[in-house]
């Protein structure tokens, strides 16, 4: 197939610290965009003078402001103004390796007839703690299944008119947006395991949070999301399982038990490796370059960022799910 126009959109707000790292490594793209649209949800820092400095280094780019835009309506914005029948988009959290936007779109352009492909994302990690943070909750690429991979709107590109059909981002989410959106184009090849094709070396790097606090908060704001959008149920039920029934029980067999109390530390025990088996077996391949201090400090901070991240999940999942209600609420009363 001849090649085709692509837009690379992106929104942002107050990225006045990070912006340069995506732009800069999209002037330095094997291959370089047709058009970069990004809009600017408000900032009150400078990443809207930031972004439109590089208008000589990045021909094509558009620099929209829409104030108090949320991530989807600033990513429909974006595509809206695009020019491109294939849009890839990106965010400004990241930096994107020399030839992501090359391995993006090429099963667009080598016969494959793809309509959506899936990128992927690796942690660009440093330090200690952002280490453990890239252990503990960020997937390898051979942990991925092709099959069944939603892909996150970090790496991800589709023609135009899918996105259309898709109905675009659902623009009444904050959080989890881009699932809801890849869930509607995957509906639109019922036919087949997944409408994306798997590009697993179209690769962006993600900076891991580097606070507990910033994990928090971060993940409260995913689960809140999945409770808006009533998203991985099971998942939540299991967590609260854990942590308000199993936990309790061995804990209280290990210490008031009546009879072999080793049971409930031994369960204890393992369910502490089951809980860390994954974060552990990741650090090996990303704590490489880490000495063997840094290494043990590392391990011993996965349970602790994993039980910040479920307690953040307990407390924002319900939250989520009271907005629901509430908007179901207030939809009924207006029909």
């Amino acid at each position: 197939m001849a090649r085709q126009s692509v837009s690379v959109i992106a929104t942002v707000y107050n990225e006045g610290p990070a912006i340069a790292r995506l732009l800069d490594s999209l002037v330095a793209q094997s291959r370089p965009p047709d058009e970069v649209v990004i809009c600017d949800g408000g900032s009150a820092d400078n990443t809207v003078a930031i972004a439109r400095a590089y208008r000589d280094r990045l021909p094509g780019l558009q620099v929209l402001v829409e104030p108090g835009a949320n991530i989807s309506r600033g990513r429909n914005r974006a595509i809206a103004a695009a020019q491109g029948p294939v849009i890839a988009v990106t965010d400004a959290g990241v930096r994107l390796d020399p030839v992501w936007l090359e391995r993006l779109v090429t099963p667009f352009e080598d016969g494959r007839n793809a309509s959506a492909v899936a990128g992927f994302f690796l942690p660009d990690a440093h330090g200690v703690f952002q280490t453990a943070m890239a252990a503990t909750v960020l997937p390898l690429t051979d942990e991925i299944n092709p099959d069944s991979f939603l892909p996150s709107s970090r790496s991800v590109a589709f023609h135009k008119d899918v996105w259309a059909r898709a109905g675009g981002y659902p623009e009444w989410l904050d959080y989890c947006e881009d699932l809801l959106f890849d869930f509607a184009v995957n509906a639109q090849q019922p036919d087949r395991p997944s409408a994306f094709v798997w590009a697993s070396d179209a690769l962006v790097y993600f900076r891991p949070r580097s606070s507990l606090s910033g994990f928090w908060k971060q993940y409260y704001r995913y689960a809140r999301g999945d409770g808006k959008a009533d998203l991985w149920r099971k998942r939540h039920v299991i967590r609260y399982a854990t942590y308000f029934v199993a936990l309790p029980a061995l804990l209280g067999h290990a210490f008031w038990g009546f009879f072999a109390r080793w049971l409930g530390w031994a369960g204890l025990v393992f369910g502490l490796i089951l809980y860390c088996l994954r974060p552990w077996q990741r650090l090996a391949k990303l704590g490489r370059a880490l000495s063997r201090p840094e290494w043990i400090a590392a391990a011993a901070l996965v349970p602790v960022i994993r039980a910040v991240g479920d307690l953040a999940k307990m407390t924002g999942y319900p939250v989520g799910l009271w907005w629901r209600r509430r908007r179901r609420r207030d939809e009924r009363m207006k029909g």
